[in-house]
């Protein structure tokens, strides 16, 4: 009988039969290892235990332990949970049902809408289909069989997609009376999925285009054991405490209105003052950094839109209105008008880098569907800034904008990562300029020492781009800062420095935001520190609160003195009880509430509270003032 020869990870040779599969490799090796395996790997490619196995082939075997294991039982949980619907509800047709990053869903098309009932429901039968372990086999089919065999189960849109694929042959999974077109791998039967939850049920359009069918979305997790699955729920339990639009809500930071319109933010005072107070720290850093502010319309003209690739490339993310006949876009990004700003004049590369930072408000269309408090908007403000400079000093810029981002976040105490995002098929420019821009981001991130990932294909159009992910308490990242490297907007609009052999000569530029959108920030700080800022940036750093009526002279006095002071103070002298008033000062997160009683107006001091209920010794409210100014300068 002939034999063929595998290789394993520690690169020791292994003889099996041939027709051998994964899981007989498993097996010869050792039957903890057959038990615990779930699926293989074959030339870094991930297979089902049941694929054979081909002569010469590198073969790891896929355990719980394996990093892939956790996004094909999540994959087969979607298609466990698609059986038991189709079990509970016949009417019910299948679409997709991927493994995402954090558990899976899956899309059905019914004409009653889920219920919460429904999903414990699902939730229970997937349960007890997972307690019968069923095999889950994989089979190939001809593409005309596989239509047939899913038009006769009523499966229209399986038919679609395997129509739309144009491939010869398609694999189809079955477990028990359920089948489903998956390209996989999946376990090896229903019984390794040992721990799951459905989450939620949301709208999704067939294919992601609003012109198509609404479907409803159900979601859930899944882990490899019921400990990780807990600690996972658990932490969605303390996202829910700490969601942004309901602390935003409960500390009347701010609000949206349907009356306004989806996706525009409405400011309320302490919302203001948390901006403002973010927005100045802004400015005193670009400030120090040699940048220059300055600040451009919120309409241009629709042809500089054309002529710089917007109308072209991202014109559905755009309004457009129209002044006296003529056509403006408002604007969604602000380089336009910092590439207007350099050609004001004649540049000189004694001139260069120049640096323009502008708080700019930008306005974008985003579906509704994908509107999401102050982390997915309308209209929002960027801290965007736009340095030109000449190829040889690209380097030190995009450097310099790395250990920018690097100070911001060490000051909010965020750890980050990095990718660098690579040319997207739709976009402008040669491929030499791609190149080099590529190039030059990639050798900074390469000397910064830091690790990052490459996402290939999501740059922006006019150019390649480094995104930072910032990781917030609960291990959650969200995207803030990015750093983009563009040749093409500059040969585009006919920007030029006259170099030093008197030639003129196209500057670089570099597209960049450290916190990104200021309300995408505001939102992450929210949840971040679940509403209790640091003081330097809380909207409210004291509230004095009195006693009694006779307290209220001197608590109006002191009010005053940390006003001027430039501390942010509100008072509560209302008719209450003293206990009252701190909860509804500790409800709103204040840093300090300032206890005014009969001793405090006799002795001319405070008695400063923390939040967290810790009382300090009674001082001057002098001392109170520096006290708080230096507690700010720490954090900074």
């Amino acid at each position: 009988m002939s034999t063929i020869t595998i290789t394993l990870p520690d690169n020791s040779a292994r003889e099996l039969q041939t027709g051998a599969t994964v899981y007989d490799l498993a097996a010869s090796i050792g039957a903890g290892l057959a038990k615990a395996a779930l699926a293989g790997k074959i030339n870094g490619q991930l297979v089902d235990l049941s694929s054979p196995l081909p002569d010469g082939a590198r073969v790891e075997i896929i355990t719980e332990k394996s990093p892939e294991a956790l996004e094909i039982i999540r994959h087969s949980a979607s298609h466990l949970m698609a059986q038991a619907v189709k079990e509970l509800f016949p009417q019910a047709k299948v679409t997709i049902g991927p493994a995402i990053e954090t558990g899976f869903y899956y899309d059905f098309d019914m004409e009653r809408p889920f219920t919460p009932e429904d999903l414990e429901r699902i939730e229970a039968r997937m349960a007890e289909l997972a307690a019968a372990d069923q095999k889950i086999v994989r089979s190939e089919l001809s593409s005309a069989d596989a239509v047939s065999m899913f038009e006769a189960m009523g499966e229209s849109y399986k038919a679609e997609l395997i129509n739309d694929l144009g491939a010869e042959q398609v694999s189809v999974y079955t477990q028990g009376g359920f089948a489903d077109l998956c390209r996989g791998p999946h376990l090896p039967s229903t019984s390794r999925i040992k721990a799951f939850k459905l989450l939620s049920i949301a709208g999704a359009y067939w294919r992601g285009d609003e012109k198509n069918r609404m479907l409803q979305r159900i979601y859930g997790t899944a882990f490899i054991d019921k400990k990780e699955l807990e600690a996972y729920l658990n932490r969605l339990e303390e996202a829910k405490r700490r969601d942004h639009r309901k602390l935003g809500r409960e500390l009347d930071l701010f609000s949206f209105s349907d009356e306004v319109g989806a996706g525009f933010p409405i400011w309320h005072p302490k919302g203001a003052m948390l901006r403002t107070v973010l927005e100045d720290f802004e400015r005193k850093e670009h400030l120090r950094r040699d940048y220059d502010i300055v600040v451009g319309p919120q309409i241009l003209k629709s042809e500089l839109w054309q002529r710089s690739g917007h109308y072209d490339n991202y014109r559905e993310n755009m309004y457009f209105t129209e002044v006296d006949e003529q056509s403006y876009g408002i604007k969604p990004m602000n380089c336009l008008s910092h590439m207007m700003i350099y050609k004001s004049q004649l540049r000189s590369y004694r001139d260069l880098p120049l640096r323009f930072f502008e708080l700019g408000t930008v306005h974008r269309h985003e579906r509704a569907g994908v509107l999401h408090g102050l982390m997915r908007v309308r209209c929002f403000t960027q801290d965007d800034a736009h340095i030109l400079c000449t190829p040889e000093q690209l380097d030190a810029e995009i450097k310099g904008v790395i250990s920018f981002v690097n100070d911001v976040m060490n000051i909010f105490g965020f750890e980050y990562e990095m990718e660098l995002s690579t040319r997207p098929d739709k976009s402008i420019g040669s491929d030499a300029d791609w190149k080099q821009a590529t190039d030059a981001l990639l050798g900074a991130l390469k000397d910064s020492g830091r690790p990052y990932e490459i996402n290939e294909g999501d740059g922006a159009f006019y150019g390649p781009k480094i995104d930072i992910k910032l990781r917030d308490c609960l291990d959650r990242r969200w995207q803030c800062a990015t750093i983009q490297c563009d040749f093409t907007l500059p040969e585009r609009f006919d920007l030029t420095y006259v170099a030093s052999d008197g030639e003129r000569k196209r500057p670089v530029m570099v597209h960049r935001v450290i916190l990104g959108s200021i309300e995408r920030f505001i939102g992450v700080l929210i949840e971040h520190f679940a509403g209790s800022f640091p003081l330097w940036i809380s909207p409210v750093q004291a509230v004095i609160v009195t006693v009694t009526e006779n307290q209220v002279p001197f608590a109006k006095d002191v009010y005053k003195r940390l006003r001027d002071a430039g501390i942010r103070v509100q008072s509560d002298l209302r008719n209450e009880k003293l206990s009252f008033k701190i909860r509804e000062a500790q409800l709103q997160k204040t840093p300090y509430m300032l206890v005014i009683g009969d001793k405090e107006v006799e002795q001319g001091t405070v008695t400063p509270r923390y939040r967290d209920g810790k009382n300090l010794q009674p001082m001057k409210p002098e001392e109170f003032i520096d006290f708080v100014l230096q507690e700010c300068k720490e954090y900074k």
